[in-house]
């Protein structure tokens, strides 16, 4: 699969020049994280431009969607992906960290970002250099995401559950409100894995749900296949 790339119902995504391959937490993010309103989108290490892409799928005409990577190679590729979709005009692919990143205020951010601490070890070079925090840390993301972000803006993240704690503290040394927490279930009954985060500079209260990926049959969870089945070849 990561030698072929990955075939959706209305694009392709070929991942072999990128760190890190197609994998259910892009998707989540890209099938979850809300449109409504926002015009200009920014997606923080888009890697392959999955995300990107499957904003596009759903946003439809009127809205653009800016892809931010710091690998040069991995930029390339989502440009490649881009120019091969059915969206071209409405997606750019900008290489650079996001760090010294400056544009217009964007209406949405979305990430999958790089939450593995320090210590651990990795089988590939690359992909320890794409998801250790010591390149774009949670800390930085705030700051930064913050910084882009328009008045009514909101910030969409999926990340593990280890992180967040931190990316609650995070969101609220900038200025920024949880607005809506999804737990993700790999399996039903298990503790959650991953969670969908979003937040904005507006309080409200807290919407809280979960997304079961599996059921105890080994089903998709009726959700998550209503969120991913836009998508998917066999759904």
């Amino acid at each position: 699969m990561a030698g072929r790339g990955f075939t959706f119902k209305q694009f392709h995504i070929n991942h072999d020049r990128c760190a890190m391959k197609v994998g259910t937490d892009g998707i989540l993010l890209g099938a979850w994280a809300p449109l409504q309103q926002a015009k200009r989108v920014l997606d923080v290490g888009t890697g392959s431009g999955l995300v990107a892409l499957m904003l596009a799928q759903r946003a439809g005409d009127g809205v653009h969607i800016t892809g931010l990577e710091l690998d040069e190679a991995a930029a390339i590729q989502a440009a490649d992906n881009v120019a091969a979709s059915p969206w071209p005009g409405q997606i750019s692919i900008a290489r650079g960290a996001l760090q010294r990143f400056e544009a217009s205020p964007f209406d949405l951010v979305v990430s999958n970002p790089p939450y593995f601490t320090p210590g651990q070890t990795f089988d590939c070079a690359a992909r320890a250099s794409a998801r250790h925090g010591g390149s774009l840390s949670l800390a930085d993301l705030f700051v930064h995401c913050s910084r882009l972000l328009s008045e009514n803006g909101q910030i969409c993240l999926v990340l593990p559950w280890q992180a967040r704690d931190e990316a609650l503290a995070q969101a609220d040394s900038n200025g920024l409100f949880l607005l809506e927490q999804q737990k993700v279930i790999t399996k039903e009954g298990k503790t959650p894995a991953r969670f969908l985060l979003r937040f904005g500079r507006i309080k409200n209260c807290v919407i809280e749900d979960e997304i079961v990926i599996n059921t105890a049959e080994g089903e998709y969870g009726n959700i998550y296949k209503g969120m991913v089945s836009p998508f998917y070849l066999k759904m």
